[in-house]
């Protein structure tokens, strides 16, 4: 059996890295998947960090060319490039959608994450910072529900790498304590997401343990 083209390092638990996954899902792309084990630290070992020079996840390989790829917004304007999916139908959309991505990773991602990291244990705040993140991450989620108010997908007229990168983080937000009731356009967006051929949630497509095409 041939190997896929793209080898995925990361772990179930990472948003960004079930953001990598979904793309790759949704262009139907296979990869092979390498667990990058967070509590042993196996992601601040030399070995991993002469590939991610952040010691994070994810790290994607792309075995046809043997670059080695972090930071998954960076990762999933890649993809867009090299699989012709998702970059956006123009210039002017793929302006937008990068916008978008900037956004995410300046206002969106950081409180939502933050906020779930605490509500499964896995991150000790006080109060007060959880106060904080809360707030903001309210004031995110009413903006893009803003913005989704008689639109299908972020940009344009079908799903380009901004709605898997702002999905990537809007999925999570119920378990980081947040309700999503009152903001009826993001959850018709997320459920056209997730009506689309080869989505998967994060447990479906991020797999638990490695796994190598032999």
């Amino acid at each position: 059996m041939t190997a896929p083209r793209f080898l995925l390092h990361g772990i179930w638990l990472s948003g960004p890295t079930y953001k990598v996954a979904l793309f790759l899902a949704l262009a139907g792309e296979p990869f092979d998947f390498e667990l990058v084990n967070l509590r042993e630290g196996a992601h601040k070992a030399p070995g991993y960090v002469a590939r991610q020079r952040y010691g994070q996840v994810p790290l994607l390989e792309d075995r046809s060319n043997g670059r080695g790829l972090c930071q998954a917004a960076s990762i999933l304007e890649y993809l867009a490039d090299v699989t012709g999916e998702m970059g956006g139908a123009t210039l002017d959309e793929r302006i937008r959608a990068r916008e978008w991505m900037f956004w995410d990773y300046d206002r969106f991602a950081v409180p939502i994450y933050r906020c779930r990291g605490v509500k499964l244990g896995l991150r000790q705040a006080p109060e007060e910072a959880v106060a904080i993140w809360t707030a903001e991450g309210e004031a995110a989620l009413a903006v893009l529900d803003g913005h989704l108010r008689g639109r299908d997908f972020v940009v344009g007229e079908g799903p380009t790498m901004a709605d898997v990168d702002l999905y990537g983080v809007a999925c999570y937000a119920e378990a980081g304590g947040f309700s999503l009731e009152a903001l009826p356009a993001l959850r018709a967006w997320m459920a056209r997401i997730e009506s689309l051929p080869g989505f998967g949630p994060p447990d479906a497509i991020v797999p638990k343990e490695t796994r190598i095409t032999a």
